[in-house]
């Protein structure tokens, strides 16, 4: 991968945390499918739109503490934070990026 493919995943998070639901959706590619261990979701449209007004804590930061870039994919590990600072999991995001665009997020969490 690129300098290019880690800028964008982290990008993703800064526009998670930001609530920029724009910019969120300019950086998935229209069939993105992010793979978690409690539920799955297909389509750029349907993973916003769950950001966006269905997922349970939005007062939520990521803070990033390891990104690896390999051949194929980018793995980002760090810690999911509740408004008042404190731990609410830890995770690895393993990223795959093709043309620009984030085509799929595969979740692992603590």
């Amino acid at each position: 991968m690129t300098d290019r493919a880690v800028e964008r995943a982290r990008a993703y998070y800064r526009a998670l945390d930001e609530h920029d639901y724009e910019r969120l959706t300019d950086l998935l590619a229209p069939e993105f499918v992010h793979e978690r261990p409690d539920l799955t979701l297909d389509g750029r449209e349907r993973f916003v739109t769950f950001m966006r007004e269905e997922r349970p804590q939005t007062d939520t930061s990521h803070r990033v503490e390891e990104v690896l870039d390999g051949p194929d994919r980018v793995a980002v590990q760090g810690r999911l934070l509740a408004a008042d600072g404190t731990e609410i999991t830890g995770f690895v995001d393993v990223f795959s990026i093709a043309d620009g665009a984030i085509r799929r997020i595969e979740t692992y969490t603590d």
